[in-house]
């Protein structure tokens, strides 16, 4: 791509990126990708920011949409128990009164976690409170870690995460059964796993292995996976990959786009237990995951059923086209354009959602952010980000697949029915809606509805035997 300093309008690049990024053309959102405001198919119709509200038709909590949307996920978890509607409207509340900042709502969210995570002075609660009470403070201090970057204390970020990976330990080691935990071989980085049984008798199950975003924690696969799982008699595993979790923030392992290398050891793992039916395995992927998941069955021929939350072709089509024009098949010239057209002329509130958007890609630039400086590599990152790209493998699909799409899909607009249509094996395509409040990007509001839909497919898809 030639670098032309002006746009057909007459405004500079850095107008044009200032201008968008400020606006509606990248969100910082829970599990997701940033939202585009177009695609390959043309403008989105999707919600951004407006005097109608952060997010016309739902629920505004917040007038930013980023924010509004993050809010709404963590209130939808509240039907599996991983957040209290009390708890969530008056850390809002608390938040809106103070002035809605990345500061406010990283020491609101971190302090509800610390809260929930101290037993209280006057009694000892029983093992099921306790429980329930780390679910729910790794969901808050998941919120807090969402934003952490933008805050006054970058560089807590890994400390932060730690904070709601021991909840979600604590939460796990309470259930009952507990999950079994181990680190299934990749590479020299291990995946910690956890495998979620109904009960301990050791009897054969159907297995679905769930598939996390871009920026996604293990407490959001209670809610979109390993609750409904639970209760209909399955078995689900839930996973750190690279560029998530334990293996981004704490082993510094980034995002690959042979996706089949991460799943083929945990298929290989579960086929090896006695107590998973290996002739019904399934793959789910949420938000970014609709793009990692199908890449992965692709190859990974043992998966039975796969579903795509939504399906993603082009991660990489998830970032505003001002953004995606900064990179030219020169790394030179692309980092030339972006240090000194771009990254000064970037308020600071914009530099952190880039500081986000770009950190499971690059560790670089996951060490510059916590120290509150911005990459200055935008090229290495950009280029993993397009590496995503499954357009080419998608064809090698050979299980039945279930395409999620969402009324108002803010990130990957006109991508799942363009997955839907490339498909040659025996698929189905649904679209939740807003006449049900399931609209937006994973259905923020409505993840039992989303549960719903993704296990009756698979039960029917994989019934026993």
């Amino acid at each position: 791509m030639t670098h032309v300093s002006q746009d057909a309008s007459g405004l500079s690049r850095r107008t044009a990126l200032t201008g968008l990024v400020g606006g509606a053309g990248i969100a910082l959102t829970a599990g997701c990708m940033p939202m585009d405001s177009s695609s390959a198919q043309g403008p989105t119709a999707g919600p951004s920011a407006s005097a109608a509200g952060a997010t016309p038709g739902v629920m505004t909590l917040f007038e930013d949409p980023a924010y509004n949307f993050s809010a709404l996920w963590t209130l939808g978890g509240a039907g599996s128990s991983g957040s209290e509607v009390g708890e969530v409207l008056t850390a809002v509340n608390t938040i809106n009164k103070a002035g809605l900042s990345a500061q406010t709502y990283v020491e609101t969210f971190k302090k509800l976690g610390d809260q929930l995570m101290r037993a209280p002075e006057d009694s000892e609660p029983d093992r099921q409170t306790r429980r329930f009470r780390a679910l729910r403070a790794a969901q808050y201090y998941a919120q807090a870690l969402f934003f952490v970057l933008g805050s006054d204390d970058p560089g807590s970020e890994e400390r932060l995460y730690r904070d709601g990976r021991g909840a979600w330990d604590t939460f796990c080691k309470l259930c009952d059964p507990a999950p079994v935990t181990a680190n299934v071989p990749y590479g020299t980085t291990p995946l910690p796993v956890w495998f979620f049984r109904p009960d301990d008798s050791g009897t054969r199950r159907p297995t679905v292995i769930l598939t996390n975003g871009s920026d996604g924690q293990d407490v959001d696969m209670w809610a979109y996976g390993v609750s409904a799982a639970l209760e209909r008699g399955w078995n689900a595993l839930v996973y750190d990959g690279p560029g998530q979790g334990q293996l981004l923030f704490v082993n510094r392992v980034v995002f690959t786009p042979r996706w089949e290398t991460v799943v083929t050891p945990l298929v290989d793992w579960l086929v090896a237990r006695s107590d998973v039916d290996d002739a019904r395995i399934a793959l789910t992927g949420l938000s970014m995951g609709g793009d990692l998941a199908p890449r992965a069955a692709a190859f990974e021929k043992r998966i039975a059923a796969l579903v795509a939350m939504p399906g993603c072709l082009e991660p990489w089509l998830g970032f505003p086209p001002e953004v995606r024009k900064i990179l030219t098949p020169s790394k030179a010239e692309t980092n030339d354009i972006w240090n000194k057209e771009v990254a000064p002329e970037l308020p600071p509130a914009d530099a952190a959602t880039l500081k986000k958007r770009f950190e499971p890609f690059s560790v670089p630039a996951m060490l510059a952010a916590r120290q509150g400086k911005l990459f200055t590599d935008f090229y290495t990152p950009a280029k993993r980000v397009e590496s995503l790209t499954i357009t080419g493998v998608v064809g090698r699909i050979m299980m039945p697949m279930l395409v999620l799409d969402y009324e108002d899909e803010q990130f990957y607009p006109g991508q799942p029915r363009r997955m839907f249509d490339q498909l040659t094996s025996p698929k189905d395509y649904v679209k939740l809606t807003a006449a049900t409040g399931a609209q937006l990007h994973c259905s923020p509001m409505a993840p039992q509805q989303h549960c719903d839909i993704v296990f009756d497919w698979l039960q029917e898809t994989l019934p026993g035997r």
